[in-house]
């Protein structure tokens, strides 16, 4: 870090980009005593959640319903007819296979319907996945654009940044993390809204993932500002730890 301005990393700390872990060290020693750089993190940490949201943009619904229509088009093989002298004297020729054989190719038979309805399933599901994800990025991009749509931007454990969008003309919230170390196996980051001091779910942050967006479920409106708890996979009904961080709901 010898020669270096601190006062010019601001930008790669925000984005996650520095080289090494003792860069981010001296640049949050740096924060801790510099008042101008820690507002300009906040701005630039606001700033890029705003960029990396609004990337997010509906398709056409024609173009939904190809994509949804080719994920579900599993060819099937057709059935077979007795045409010809030839396929009459093949299946005589089966009967006079050993049983073993017989079944053998029943069960090569039975095996490819299976795969081709398993095939059919998956691909429904992920039409499914795709129109559930469709519909979320939908809703984030209409948080976003609200016209009383409050930003908020913390700094949270470990060096992680988080952002909280909150609309109260569409009573929905929108909570974006970077930097976010990962939670041990088996567990998850859970979203919780405070609800004078009554912990209601919001639901589970993306695992796998230092970055994320999260569309808050159910009402926010009446909640006072959100925390993270890490809970079991799958999440809990309740908090089964400490959180990790909180933030106030944005004022106007």
């Amino acid at each position: 870090m010898t020669g270096v301005d601190l006062h010019t990393l601001t930008g790669a700390y925000v984005l996650d980009a520095l080289d090494t872990d003792a860069e981010r060290e001296s640049v949050e020693r740096h924060l801790a005593h510099c008042s101008a750089c820690t507002h300009e993190v906040r701005e630039l940490s606001e700033t890029a959640a705003r960029l990396g949201l609004a990337v997010a943009e509906p398709v056409t619904p024609a173009l939904r319903a190809e994509v949804l229509r080719r994920i579900a088009d599993v060819r099937q093989l057709p059935p077979v007819t007795v045409q010809s002298g030839r396929t009459l004297a093949r299946l005589r020729g089966l009967r006079r296979l050993p049983r073993w054989a017989l079944a053998a190719s029943l069960a090569g038979t039975v095996t490819l319907a299976g795969f081709a309805g398993l095939q059919y399933q998956r691909a429904e599901e992920a039409g499914t996945r795709a129109a559930r994800a469709e519909a979320s990025a939908e809703a984030v991009a209409a948080v976003l654009a609200a016209p009383d749509a409050r930003v908020s931007t913390a700094r949270l454990a470990d060096g992680a940044v988080g952002t909280l969008v909150h609309a109260p003309s569409l009573d929905r919230a929108v909570f974006a993390a970077a930097g976010m170390p990962a939670p041990p196996a088996g567990k998850v980051y859970q979203l919780w809204y405070d609800d004078a001091g009554t912990m209601r779910s919001a639901g589970l942050m993306a695992s796998g993932t230092t970055s994320s967006t999260t569309l808050l479920e159910g009402s926010a409106n009446r909640s006072a500002g959100i925390g993270i708890t890490v809970e079991p996979e799958g999440g809990s009904p309740r908090p089964t730890s400490a959180p990790v961080a909180t933030m106030a709901m944005p004022k106007a």
